[in-house]
């Protein structure tokens, strides 16, 4: 296949060997490679490539995907067929189309696959206009997936977006298989165990009444978004301190769960925590130096485990009371019980925005460096 250089496009493959590898766990894959562009004047491109997905499950699709990222980090074209996804178990060619531009630093392309199911790749192919407006092609490395896969890396391709990564998803079996449409093999993308989240929905939980399941359900999605936020963050990053006055990602995560924990308390027994309960969460409600000093050392999981099992409390009681309920108040804050479980969503998601505001400032090159406190 001939590649394309010019005077007004210069393009190159940029494959890091050096990447790490990092797994986590999460409802989707995909795999990509990238070219870096310069370029003068304004181009098409277009990237063609034959999937097919075999799959019971409903939510489930593919997509052939392409990102332009620019030279300012402004939002570039990005396509990934989310409109029209790929569902049939035939062997098609779908295509994406789109430009490159003088703003354009580099173009990334590739497949990807949502949910459980068989999700099948070959033969990708990428054009880019010339001078003429001809579309010429560019090499894909391994384009027909030929090279041999080996404990799940495929030669030549990077598996997810990242970029200072290769991210490996644990619920997602790459091998070859030998159904194909160029040569002898395709690449094979195995989804197993994956549940899709409800979303967007509001109320209809069973066994709830109507505003306790609206409430149930709110609950439910801003623990959903913590759970995303946090669920692949290595020890290193919920233990990290940002500053003396902050909290730890983990901490906050545990806070989180005492919280909705108090709560319980007051509106099911209408009662404070007792002395062993304040020995058991205080530090995590008030969080200071108390919270500080305690919550380390644990991985993620540890604190979701706590959280979960609280609230998977909180949806139990929810459900043995109704609406009447829900409209008493109680009389030590003159608020509703209603307005008591609002007051535990909009705490979640006040500290879900800490959180994030936190993980965008760890420093990744500190991480063998970093004191293990901080002191005042």
């Amino acid at each position: 296949m001939k590649k394309l250089i010019i005077p007004l496009l210069f393009l190159f493959f940029s494959m890091s060997q050096a990447q790490t590898v990092k797994t986590v766990s999460t409802d989707w894959t995909s795999i990509s490679q990238t070219i870096a562009i310069q370029t003068s004047v304004k181009k098409k491109f277009k990237v063609t490539a034959y999937v097919k997905v075999e799959t019971t499950e409903p939510k489930s699709w593919a997509g052939v995907w392409a990102r332009v990222d620019t030279k300012n980090d402004e939002d570039g074209f990005f396509d990934n067929m989310r409109d029209r996804p790929i569902k049939s178990k035939e062997w098609n060619s779908y295509t994406v189309e789109g430009t490159v531009d003088k703003n354009s630093k580099s173009l990334s392309f590739g497949g990807l696959c949502l949910f459980d199911g068989k999700f099948y790749f070959d033969k990708f192919e990428l054009f880019i206009e010339n001078d003429k407006g001809v579309y010429e092609p560019v090499t894909v490395l391994n384009s027909s997936f030929e090279s041999p896969i080996s404990n799940g890396d495929i030669p030549k391709w990077i598996q997810g977006i990242s970029n200072d990564a290769i991210v490996k998803v644990k619920e997602y079996k790459i091998t070859s298989d030998k159904s194909s449409v160029d040569g002898k093999n395709s690449l094979l993308i195995e989804g197993k165990g994956i549940k899709p989240r409800l979303e967007a929905k509001i109320g209809n939980v069973e066994g709830a009444s109507p505003k306790i399941a609206d409430m149930i359900s709110m609950l439910e999605d801003l623990k959903a978004r913590v759970e995303r936020t946090v669920k692949n963050m290595s020890q290193y990053e919920i233990d990290y301190l940002h500053d003396a006055e902050a909290n730890r990602i983990g901490a906050l995560v545990m806070h989180l769960a005492a919280a909705e924990k108090y709560y319980q308390v007051f509106t099911f027994e209408n009662r404070d925590f007792n002395e062993e309960e304040k020995k058991k969460w205080g530090n995590a409600l008030d969080l200071d130096q108390g919270g500080r000093d305690e919550f380390k050392g644990h991985d993620i999981q540890y604190y979701l485990d706590i959280y979960n099992e609280v609230r998977a409390k909180t949806i139990e009681e929810l459900k043995k009371r109704d609406d009447a309920w829900f409209a008493e108040v109680q009389t030590r804050y003159d608020w509703t019980n209603q307005y008591c479980w609002f007051h535990v969503m909009e705490h979640q998601s006040s500290h879900l925005g800490q959180i994030l505001f936190l993980k965008k400032r760890i420093p990744p090159e500190q991480k063998k460096t970093l004191p293990q406190e901080i002191k005042k």
